[in-house]
């Protein structure tokens, strides 16, 4: 049977834009603010310290690979625990263990700005990573709950301008703290925004109510857990290698599939599943779910190419290039801002809109050379970044709207997986043909543009799936909207559910 949605009004779950369009109350206000600080601290971070590695490296007078594993590290614990925040939401209420997360990744911050050695840095980034793993499908929790249905489209919008905004300018914000203040203050610029979000939390969040999280599924998290940590470091070690076939890049890849592979099995048969995976029964869950991962491969593996560009062929430094960057940051940053008022209106339409930007204003980067002029670079940066940013967070929207209440906290660890896992396979596959393309070119400029042009058809391609499902989705609210109005469909018969 059709799992009602009492927020999108229809027995399908594919949301329909609401009648009424109010602005988002006091309550939601304070909640976007609240997560708002947490996402700063979690993209920043993840942006900032890739500058630091050779200082790293150089300070504590120790491998490039070994202190590779200051971000490695960090990633592995942050897939780790988001599994997790779906029950632990349930048994201690999204806005205490929000607050925890906080506490802990600001903590974190502090010790690995004191860290002596980079095996202690590494320990440290660990339970930054646990942290940071906590607090933003947490911090989703509390906004979809907060803002409700006439405000969700408006406040997802909002936590993603974060998103696309830290990978534009965190590079530069890293090398002014390198050049002026010391590599400890990568760290140590998330303390006075860590304190001020977690007394904002306190002071601002309401009180949970009580919840019955049912027991922990052990098993379960051991799988997921272990499975997405073996997924996430055999792509991170693809996308260093240049190379997806190596041991250490397949060995940990398909354990993490095969293990993934058995906990989905396990959650379909067990009476209390760490997660829900029954979810995907709602056909436009699963389609803006799919829509997630996808968009997670296409904008933010290809996220990695220009800074590259900048750096490899045109021979720019760290702030220069978060210079070049800026348009596509603010492009993005604008649509982001617009994209929910729009998809108030149109509903998933937005993210074909932004996918069709997307595809258009790539096109350019094929033809990139080592002459391209910086302004035309930029005026088609701004044009990508807001495809980027008018496709980005829709797809996640819609799968929140498509859910129960109820259901939202299994849907927030697993769509922020599939995104995330996404933009890994994405950054892993586009970095090994551009690896293989350079290594061709050698060090004439001219070549190493030609490698960049290649690589940007398969982000090109990549866009266009991603888009597909976006497609999909807009059919099916709109049938949705047909079998709400009792309207026949294309056969001439009665629009029926789509789940």
């Amino acid at each position: 049977m059709a799992a009602y949605d009492d927020r999108a009004g229809t027995p399908d779950g594919a949301a329909t834009a609401p009648a009424e369009k109010p602005g988002l109350s006091p309550q939601a206000r304070q909640a976007v603010l609240v997560v708002l600080l947490g996402a700063i601290l979690a993209f920043l971070d993840s942006t900032v310290v890739n500058v630091a590695l050779r200082h790293l490296s150089l300070d504590f007078d120790t491998s490039l690979d070994t202190v590779q594993w200051v971000v490695t590290s960090y990633l592995l614990a942050l897939a780790a625990v988001i599994p997790l925040s779906a029950w632990a939401a349930r048994r201690y209420g999204p806005r205490r263990l929000y607050a925890w997360s906080l506490a802990v990744f600001t903590l974190a911050s502090v010790l690995c700005g004191l860290a002596t050695s980079a095996e202690t840095l590494i320990v440290f980034r660990v339970l930054q990573g646990v942290g940071g793993g906590l607090m933003m499908p947490v911090g989703q929790m509390i906004l979809v709950r907060a803002a409700g249905p006439q405000g969700l489209a408006r406040v997802m919008s909002a936590i993603g301008v974060p998103m696309v905004l830290t990978p534009v300018f965190g590079p530069t914000i890293g090398g002014l703290l390198l050049d002026h203040a010391g590599w400890e203050w990568i760290f140590w610029i998330n303390v006075p925004i860590g304190l001020l979000a977690l007394y904002l939390t306190v002071r601002l969040l309401p009180r949970d109510e009580t919840e019955e999280a049912g027991p922990l599924d052990a098993i379960g998290l051991f799988l997921v857990s272990v499975g997405v940590v073996g997924v996430t470091y055999g792509l991170a070690q693809a996308g260093q290698r240049g190379d997806l076939l190596a041991a250490d890049v397949l060995l940990p890849f398909l354990v993490g599939l095969a293990l993934t592979a058995a906990f989905v099995l396990r959650a379909l048969k067990v009476e209390h599943p760490l997660l829900d995976l029954r979810l995907y029964r709602n056909k436009m869950f699963s389609a803006a779910s799919f829509a997630t991962f996808a968009m997670g491969a296409a904008i933010f593996g290809g996220m990695i190419l220009m800074p590259l560009y900048y750096q490899v062929v045109r021979h720019e430094d760290a702030v220069a290039t978060g210079l070049l960057l800026a348009p596509q940051g603010i492009g993005a940053a604008v649509a982001m801002w617009l994209s929910g008022r729009l998809f108030e209106k149109i509903g998933s339409l937005t993210a074909v809109i932004g996918g069709a930007i997307c595809v258009a204003a790539t096109v350019p980067f094929v033809l990139i050379s080592s002459g391209s002029s910086y302004w035309l670079l930029s005026v088609a940066m701004v044009a990508r970044g807001f495809g980027i940013g008018m496709a980005g967070m829709p797809a996640m929207t819609a799968a929140f709207r498509a859910l129960e209440p109820a259901q939202v906290g299994d849907a927030t660890p697993q769509l922020n997986m599939l995104q995330r896992v996404g933009g890994s396979m994405g950054t892993a596959l586009f970095v090994v043909v551009l690896q293989q393309h350079l290594d061709d070119a050698g060090a004439r400029p001219s070549e190493q543009a030609s490698g960049f042009g290649t690589t940007f058809i398969w982000v090109l391609a990549a866009a266009v799936i991603a888009t597909l499902p976006a497609v999909l989705m807009t059919a099916l609210e709109r049938r949705a909207a047909r079998a709400a109005e009792g309207v026949p469909d294309d056969t001439g018969t009665e629009a029926r559910s789509a789940v």
